[in-house]
């Protein structure tokens, strides 16, 4: 004998064909979205965009710790300077301007 429970009426197969008919037709809308030119082009500049913010943080915190590390060689725990090494950079920083400006007067004498 046949099992009966598996049998649909017409108006239950024409209902899901029409259920089915509106999934394919989401999905096709869908996909169509998705390789759109205007899309690919914004997911494209999303992820260019994402990769620069990445790149310029990794690059501000190395640079952070570059600064960090080198005012440590001149300020002490408490941020007081280091005499002992601010004066003898801060005379080879002058002695450097000062051979830079005489090198500039003799070129225009």
């Amino acid at each position: 004998m046949a099992d009966t429970s598996d049998i649909r009426t017409p108006a239950q197969i024409e209902a899901d064909i029409k259920r089915r008919r509106e999934l394919l037709a989401e999905t096709l809308d869908e996909i169509g979205v998705r390789v759109h030119p205007k899309t690919i082009v914004g997911d494209a500049k999303a992820k260019v965009v994402s990769n620069i913010d990445h790149t310029l943080g990794r690059a501000y915190v190395s640079v952070n710790k570059a600064v960090t590390d080198v005012k440590a060689q001149f300020v002490d725990e408490e941020g007081a300077p280091r005499l002992e090494r601010v004066v003898p950079v801060a005379l080879v920083v002058v002695g450097l301007v000062g051979l830079l400006a005489l090198g500039t007067r003799r070129r225009k004498g």
